[in-house]
């Protein structure tokens, strides 16, 4: 994932004080959202561009697509709050565009599955 500033932690990466989450707790549920088209998940896909947890555990994501035009919006916005579920109090999915994605944002993970699919990446 990018370097983004994580507003509501602390120096560790863990949640603000009086918040039970962490940012890593948050990043590991979110491998569990696939994306549709490709089957890697948003984080090694790099589409996660921030997290961002405040003390009553409400949660705020940035996050892009591969494209602004993609069709399945609602399937990942709903993969993410089933991921979620019981993790945070509320989810938001800030959906941002900019720096735009491309495959340089694709972990090194990502890139293996995606070889492993066959893409030449």
């Amino acid at each position: 994932m990018p370097e983004v500033p994580q507003a509501g932690t602390g120096p560790t990466g863990t949640a603000a004080p009086g918040a039970s989450v962490s940012i890593e707790d948050v990043e590991e549920a979110m491998k569990d959202v696939v994306d549709p088209e490709l089957g890697i998940n948003v984080v090694d896909l790099g589409l996660v561009y921030g997290l961002h947890v405040d003390e009553d555990t409400n949660l705020v994501i940035d996050m892009t697509l591969t494209s602004a035009a993609c069709p399945l919006t609602d399937v990942i916005t709903d993969q993410t709050e089933q991921a979620l579920e019981g993790l945070v109090n509320d989810v938001a999915i800030n959906w941002v565009w900019m720096p735009p994605w491309g495959p340089d944002k694709i972990t090194p993970d990502g890139r293996e599955q995606l070889r492993a699919l066959g893409f030449n990446v």
